[in-house]
């Protein structure tokens, strides 16, 4: 039976930390604002359908996998091997290097890199890429010390530049709530609904639940119960926080007409909003907020798919080591 550890409180509110920060990418960023401008006067039952599918089903995501005291392969543990195996192969390629790790490079670069480089170019994406990612690795290959580099490093930074825009939001306004800017062709709850589905979220949580649990058992805790209470715990505080940060960026949206009319993404509110707040600064404190925000993410990412991975590379080398001794 494993002894029951008791975490400090610091480490309890890193590792809620740590989970806040691996769920804040950057379409996390980017939606909210979009979406308060399209719904202007609409924007509570927008935001609360937003919460719903962007923040309560990743929390019961985090429970669940608490609950079953793994990730996605306790999620699949009644499926037939072969479709266990299908559906966490085409899971972890999509959240991790086929489509959502690729963008946060791509969109921490067009949005914190390229205002101050002017007209980027493949070659600077390239090399930018290349230290991002080289940086994703170092912090990724260590995934019992992210509650020190994310929690307690990373994600403090984050939160003080995001505290900031919204100080910032709320004291300064650049506009009033208006009328929605284009019509909403459903009502504004279910659009919202469904844009947080498309932060993905969802589906991080089935992979994030085990980065959490390693990196709790990093700490020495091995004791279910309490794998499952500290897991939970994170996961209240990583709700919370997000559900701060989009109520935020969507009275940010609504606000915003005035300066972003009809601005083709919420990235483009986001730099016009902030910067007429801040002035020089706002690009400098957005390319941070983007830049931190797409890290986390990446870092999270990564490691649970090397997590996942892990186990296919060693059966690779045991395959390897047989083909040998039958030589």
């Amino acid at each position: 039976m494993s002894l029951s550890i008791r975490l400090k409180s610091t480490d309890v509110v890193a590792v809620g930390l740590m989970t806040f920060a691996l769920f804040l990418g950057a379409g996390n960023l980017i939606f909210p604002p979009f979406l308060g401008q399209l719904a202007g006067e609409a924007v509570v039952p927008a935001a609360a359908g937003f919460l719903l599918t962007g923040v309560g089903l990743p929390l019961l995501g985090l429970m669940v996998a608490a609950k079953l005291g793994g990730g996605l392969d306790r999620f699949t543990q009644d499926l037939p091997k072969w479709a266990a195996m299908l559906t966490g192969v085409v899971l972890y390629l999509a959240i991790g290097p086929l489509f959502a790790a690729p963008r946060t490079a791509v969109v921490s670069y067009e949005m914190g890199v390229l205002p101050f480089v002017g007209e980027g170019s493949t070659g600077v994406l390239a090399l930018y890429s290349a230290g991002f990612f080289l940086l994703t690795l170092v912090l990724a290959l260590f995934p019992g010390r992210l509650i020190e580099t994310v929690g307690k490093l990373i994600t403090p930074l984050l939160v003080l530049v995001l505290v900031a825009i919204a100080i910032g939001v709320f004291v300064a306004p650049q506009g009033v709530v208006a009328e929605a800017g284009m019509h909403l062709e459903e009502p504004a709850f279910i659009y919202g609904f469904k844009q947080g589905y498309q932060t993905m979220d969802t589906l991080a949580s089935l992979a994030f639940g085990i980065v959490i649990i390693t990196a709790l058992r990093q700490r020495g805790v091995e004791d279910r119960a309490d794998l499952t209470r500290y897991t939970i715990i994170a996961a209240i505080i990583a709700a919370a926080g997000l559900s701060v940060v989009y109520i935020v960026l969507s009275y940010f949206g609504a606000t915003s007409y005035a300066i972003a009319a009809g601005a083709e993404n919420g990235a483009r509110i986001l730099n016009l909003y902030i910067t007429a707040v801040f002035g020089d600064w706002g690009m400098i404190i957005l390319a941070l907020t983007i830049g931190l925000a797409c890290l986390t993410t990446s870092v999270g990412l990564m490691t649970a798919c090397g997590e996942y991975f892990g186990p296919f590379s060693r059966l690779a080398d045991h395959f390897r080591a047989s083909c040998l001794i039958f030589r």
